[in-house]
């Protein structure tokens, strides 16, 4: 039986903001008075990217301008951002982490998951070892986190979102009907708003009304995606935990944008720009891809990343999109993006290829053909020459040409 944690940093920039005030002389612990970490005051477009307890209690959000915060909050306290900081508090978190084990799949600047399979005959009972953990991370760093322990990653996910702060909740397989079943469908990991708003529309409101949903029906309104979201809301899961050391060993492309994408349009042709550089530096070094990835940064900063294990290693283009672009809708919250990137790992030079009841392998092996050649007619003659008509009047194409 598998076992896995999610480890999440309660109010994270907020929280090392004050860690990083108490350990030069501030007198005043900034989570507890009304405090925002936000953008620069002299802009009229500052906002808040982090708020206090107390604030949030006086109705301040995240996302509002600053001007807003303050009409709710006349003693609002503004602190700036320290990104450098924040990178120190997350890298010296996953070092006390990766003591007890390697198989730590960073999921953003302050959430990770954790194997704790392999690790349990070391350190014990689950439980006591996450109480263990949280206690070790707020002694020596000074920061509180939830944990969330369950068999795969998106249950681990959704119990360190239950009550918080600095607590520790389990959504073991057989508490899945009791725990997550009656919450809202909007607080379903992988649901966004858009999604959200449509299963409404369609008169399923809770994660239980998604998991007894039909997939005939949801397929005329969410296509492919229709069996994912069904396997979610019952809390199946099978996605390997992918540990760091087992990422670097792979390709990889990200493209930072000069201004917040909002447009699914665009973000998707930006999205296929990335995967056809990836594949064609796969395929160059003639090797094939078990795992895809795909990150996001949004407007705010905050970094998530989600990984895929495939059937079968490729190197074909279509299929990695196609791979690429399920695991970004699991992923976008429709917040402006201001990065994407996109991974291919555990990379091998042999394609051993299980065939799909639909799949004929003449076809696989022509497709991967006629992209050896498009690979050659681009070394030969440049990006130019030929490329998806998807991604003819796409700018980010410019960047590698």
């Amino acid at each position: 039986m598998r076992i896995i944690m999610h480890v999440d940093v309660n109010n994270a920039f907020l929280s090392w903001t004050a860690v990083y005030l108490l350990k030069r002389g501030y007198k005043t612990d900034i989570r507890t008075i009304e405090a925002v970490i936000g953008g620069d005051e002299s802009m009229r477009h500052g906002i808040v990217l982090a708020k206090s307890p107390v604030a949030k209690k006086k109705g301040v959000k995240t996302a509002e301008t600053l001007r807003e915060a303050k009409r709710k909050c006349n003693n609002l306290s503004v602190f700036p951002p320290n990104y450098n900081w924040y990178s120190k508090m997350s890298k010296a978190m996953f070092e006390i982490i990766s003591k007890y084990t390697p198989d730590i799949e960073v999921l953003s600047i302050d959430e990770c998951f954790i194997d704790y399979t392999k690790v349990r005959s070391l350190h014990g009972d689950p439980i006591a070892f996450a109480h263990k953990l949280k206690e070790e991370i707020y002694t020596r760093l000074g920061f509180t986190v939830n944990i969330g322990i369950a068999n795969n990653k998106l249950c681990a996910k959704m119990a360190s979102d239950f009550l918080k702060p600095n607590r520790v909740h389990t959504l073991w397989k057989e508490e899945v009907e009791k725990k997550m079943y009656p919450l809202d469908i909007g607080d379903l990991y992988g649901v966004g708003r858009k999604s959200a708003m449509k299963l409404r529309e369609l008169n399923i409101f809770t994660i239980a009304d998604l998991a007894h949903s039909n997939e005939s029906y949801l397929k005329k309104y969410f296509k492919n995606q229709s069996q994912s979201l069904i396997l979610k809301a019952q809390g199946i899961d099978d996605s390997p935990v992918i540990a760091e050391e087992e990422e670097s060993k792979g390709i990889s492309n990200s493209t930072t944008f000069s201004y917040n994408l909002i447009k699914e349009e665009v973000i998707l042709k930006s999205l296929q720009a990335l995967v056809e550089n990836v594949c064609l530096s796969l395929r160059k070094s003639e090797r094939y891809a078990y795992v895809v990835g795909v990150t996001i940064r949004d407007k705010y900063f905050k970094t998530y990343s989600h990984q895929k294990k495939l059937v079968n290693a490729t190197s074909n283009t279509e299929e990695i999109y196609k791979a690429i672009k399920e695991l970004f809708f699991e992923l976008w919250n429709e917040e402006p993006i201001r990065l994407l990137g996109v991974s291919l790992t555990n990379l091998t030079g042999v394609c051993k290829r299980q065939l799909s009841l639909f799949e004929v392998e003449e076809k696989v092996e022509r497709n991967n053909e006629l992209e050896k050649v498009v690979d050659k007619l681009k070394e030969q003659y440049g990006n130019k020459i030929i490329k998806k008509a998807s991604l003819v009047d796409n700018n980010i194409f410019k960047k590698y040409d």
